[in-house]
């Protein structure tokens, strides 16, 4: 009988660990760091220009150049906007979204937006997809930047204007979007998004007046930049 207790005992304990240690349903996400790699706490706390070693998650790339990539990345617990990281492009075609990356670079902060810098990365094994986090509560408020970076929505977003960078299609688009009498400047990266993109195509037909629900990177630049990646009629 002590015998059959003690099986009963160890099987508990090992399922106990097991579900301590689980992933996400659908995510192959460990819920703890790699020794010497930075909780995204850790990261957050840490000084500006110092070294940062980061295991984080592609969410999109912005368009290969000269040896360098920028990158959206996120992990459960935050984001990290990885700006003209070195990567070769053969290597480029591998950070596809939800690889795992271990990152070592600078902590570095431009116009609000706090971003790693002078940056080299590893693949490693693992991989995680961020659902955006519904974040339109939070606009004019202090906790809205505790989202920085993250994959976020806003719902029932009103279009005040829509602009062009360089006065036509082709490169960036700026909308300028309202919420409760407050204006907001949002903005269609078109190194993430091109031109021929869905979201690219539809926010070119957007017109004043127009509600929507947008999701999008929460990039920062003197204030909230979310970068569009999705936009839809408000439901």
């Amino acid at each position: 009988m002590k015998k059959v207790l003690s099986f009963v005992l160890v099987l508990v304990m090992a399922m106990s660990f097991v579900a301590c240690n689980k992933t996400d349903a659908n995510n192959d996400t460990p819920d703890v760091k790699s020794e010497g790699v930075m909780t995204y706490a850790e990261y957050m706390a840490a000084e500006m220009d110092s070294q940062v070693v980061i295991e984080t998650y592609v969410q999109a790339t912005q368009s290969w150049w000269d040896n360098k990539i920028t990158v959206y990345t996120q992990d459960k617990d935050g984001a990290y906007f990885l700006y003209n990281m070195t990567c070769s492009e053969e290597d480029a075609a591998k950070l596809t979204l939800g690889t795992k990356i271990k990152v070592t670079g600078y902590k570095s902060e431009w116009a609000g937006e706090i971003e790693v810098t002078d940056a080299t990365f590893e693949i490693v094994e693992g991989n995680y997809v961020a659902e955006p986090v519904d974040v339109t509560a939070l606009l004019g408020t202090d906790a809205l930047i505790d989202h920085q970076n993250q994959l976020v929505s806003f719902k029932g977003m009103t279009i005040e204007a829509i602009e062009y960078k360089n006065g036509e299609p082709g490169d960036d688009i700026y909308v300028t979007v309202s919420k409760d009498g407050n204006k907001y400047d949002f903005c269609v990266e078109v190194y993430l998004t091109g031109t021929d993109t869905d979201v690219y195509k539809a926010v070119q037909t957007l017109a004043a007046g127009d509600v929507v629900d947008i999701e999008g990177f929460l990039y920062w630049y003197e204030g909230v930049n979310t970068h569009i990646t999705a936009v839809d009629a408000a439901e």
